[in-house]
């Protein structure tokens, strides 16, 4: 199949890689665009976790304020170069990133942060549904395993779909993004303020 220059340009548009890598992946992939995006993004993910090394103390302090100042959010989101931080698709990602957590309440950054008090806490629960539900106790572990991912989703920031687009997960978002921009992002911390929540 002949490769065209438009081509090209819409797997550039959709996955931010350059030209010479893009059209070498639609000649791998017979011009299949799907299997193009999938394929670069599994080498921007590799290219990603490479950068995950790279100390990232530039950045900027996203604040957002939602519902006419009822919600408001503070993020500090950290690359490795204040050129980046200027740069309006790094500041784009720090507003996005901002507006999601207004939304969906994360109560943490990754699973890490989760206090194991609350994770047994959880674990607990699910357990016992499961059992509740008449469920075979060899297979409750792995229900609890699965329901426990959704938890996840739920609570930690990283493991939320995106607000805007449910196939793509909060880390997805800042893997492409270093993956684009050519440098380690990290989120390094955010708080969710809403007026009269209890403290």
């Amino acid at each position: 199949m002949e490769i065209t220059a438009q081509m090209v340009k819409e797997l550039r548009d959709a996955t931010g890689a350059g030209v010479l890598e893009a059209k070498k992946t639609l000649v791998a992939v017979d011009g299949d665009f799907d299997k193009a995006v999938d394929e670069l993004r599994k080498k921007g993910a590799a290219r990603a976790a490479k950068k995950a090394d790279r100390a990232a103390n530039e950045g900027v302090i996203e604040l957002y304020a939602h519902h006419s100042g009822r919600i408001g959010v503070i993020l500090e989101l950290n690359c490795e170069t204040d050129f980046v931080a200027r740069n309006e698709r790094f500041k784009e990602l720090a507003h996005d990133i901002a507006l999601h957590i207004a939304a969906m309440k994360p109560l943490y950054l990754d699973r890490s942060e989760v206090p194991q008090g609350d994770l047994d806490r959880e674990m607990a629960v699910l357990r016992d549904q499961a059992l509740a539900e008449g469920k075979p106790a060899e297979i409750v572990a792995k229900i609890v395993d699965g329901r426990l991912s959704k938890f996840y989703e739920e609570t930690c920031l990283l493991e939320q779909p995106y607000i805007r687009d449910d196939k793509v997960k909060i880390k997805d978002m800042i893997t492409n993004a270093v993956q684009t921009i050519g440098e380690n992002i990290i989120i390094r911390r955010f708080a969710r303020y809403e007026l009269g929540e209890e403290l």
